[in-house]
């Protein structure tokens, strides 16, 4: 039973979305999709996009005051879908449904939840997502922007999250909550507009990226930097990068990941793979399986996409200051930060420092570890032991 379990989460690795880790019965809860469109927007880079489109999803409903708006920012591969199905018979529902929904943590019948997809999302081919990026058309020259669309930031991804609530005339946040990538915004949220977040859940994070973490994030930009396919970004109407957009994924996914559960996954694995040994072109049989797997992934992913989003998770430090101490001064947010225990990736001891920083400058905030096996996908798939701290912070 346990392996069957691991599997089924390895193949939700792999479509980025997950499964309450505490086998709850699926959430009947339905979601639709909405189209949110903004013009002359101007970026952190300087560029002004005449248009910008994203999608967003909403769960429960929006108060008298409009005051109960608890935003949820998604991760690097994420997408707007938190929580809920688009329709009935989906497979699985949205990644953080374990804790979002009708008297879970995250209860919306007290709360409005809602989410949006980020600028340059990655999953351009997913049928459910609304974002502009490289992919879409410039409409300068009629054709993709290609790698002549600018460089944006999270920073970039928090401003535009601001016009959607703005159109609907949300002025304040009850909370403001992500994991990963979503942490680095829900940070950026309370950094330049403390004033109107009143809670800050940060999951698996980061405050600033390091030398080390933006060294091995390269390392997710460079197999489609050497795919011929690529061919300097201008890939559309013609052959995509899918084998380094693939291997892309193979390492996204092991970074993500702790050996705990990597090793676990493959009971069956055999070191002397008999194929491999007798001929070197013979890929071994758990390299042939997450390739294929990885490939599948790739299919609804746009190479240029990710390219921009490793960048734009390079450049982040909260508030854009380079004096991270300065930047934790601005946040007047009750703060709750829950790093990984495991997390190879975005490493806890980097959270414990904030949590000292922050609490030497008389911020109130608390601090409490994610334990499992999953490494930085605890966030997503241990997140459910966190339910009573989430659900007591947000009523505080």
């Amino acid at each position: 039973m346990k392996t069957k379990l691991i599997m089924l989460l390895w193949l939700v690795v792999f479509s980025c979305t997950a499964f309450a880790a505490d086998n709850t019965p699926p959430q009947t809860m339905l979601v639709e999709k909405q189209h949110f469109t903004t013009k002359d927007f101007t970026t952190v880079s300087g560029v002004t996009l005449p248009k910008v489109d994203i999608g967003w999803e909403s769960y429960g409903k929006l108060n008298a005051n409009k005051d109960n708006v608890i935003l949820i920012t998604h991760y690097f591969s994420g997408t707007s879908h938190a929580a809920g199905k688009y329709k009935a018979d989906d497979a699985l529902p949205g990644y953080w449904d374990a804790i979002i929904g009708p008297g879970k943590a995250i209860d919306t019948n007290k709360y409005l939840v809602i989410s949006s997809d980020t600028l340059v999302n990655a999953n351009w081919h997913d049928s459910n997502v609304i974002t502009t990026g490289p992919a879409s058309i410039n409409p300068k020259t009629g054709k993709p922007y290609g790698l002549d669309f600018p460089v944006v930031t999270i920073t970039d991804f928090v401003n535009v999250q601001k016009r959607l609530l703005d159109s609907l005339g949300i002025n304040k946040l009850h909370a403001v909550m992500g994991a990963s990538m979503g942490s680095f915004q829900a940070l950026e949220w309370a950094t330049r507009y403390p004033d109107k977040v009143e809670r800050l859940i940060h999951v698996i994070g980061a405050a600033t990226m390091d030398a080390w973490t933006v060294a091995a994030l390269e390392k997710w930009a460079l197999p489609i930097r050497l795919d011929k396919n690529w061919q300097q970004g201008n890939y559309y109407g013609k052959e995509r990068p899918l084998e380094g957009l693939a291997a892309t994924m193979l390492n996204i996914t092991q970074d993500a990941m702790h050996p705990i559960i990597y090793n676990a996954s493959f009971p069956d694995f055999n070191v002397l793979d008999d194929g491999a040994l007798k001929d070197i072109r013979t890929l071994p049989k758990l390299n042939q399986v997450l390739a294929q797997r990885a490939m599948a992934r790739a299919q609804t992913q746009d190479a240029n996409h990710v390219l921009y989003l490793v960048r734009a998770s390079q450049l982040f430090t909260a508030g854009m200051q380079s004096d991270l101490t300065s930047a934790l001064k601005n946040v007047s947010a009750k703060t709750l930060l829950l790093p990984a225990s495991n997390d190879l990736l975005l490493r806890p001891e980097n959270m414990r420092a904030v949590y000292e920083t922050m609490k030497a400058q008389g911020k109130d905030v608390t601090l409490s570890e994610i334990e499992g096996g999953w490494g930085h996908l605890d966030g997503l798939f241990s997140i459910a032991p966190k339910a009573q701290l989430i659900s007591e912070f947000l009523e505080e």
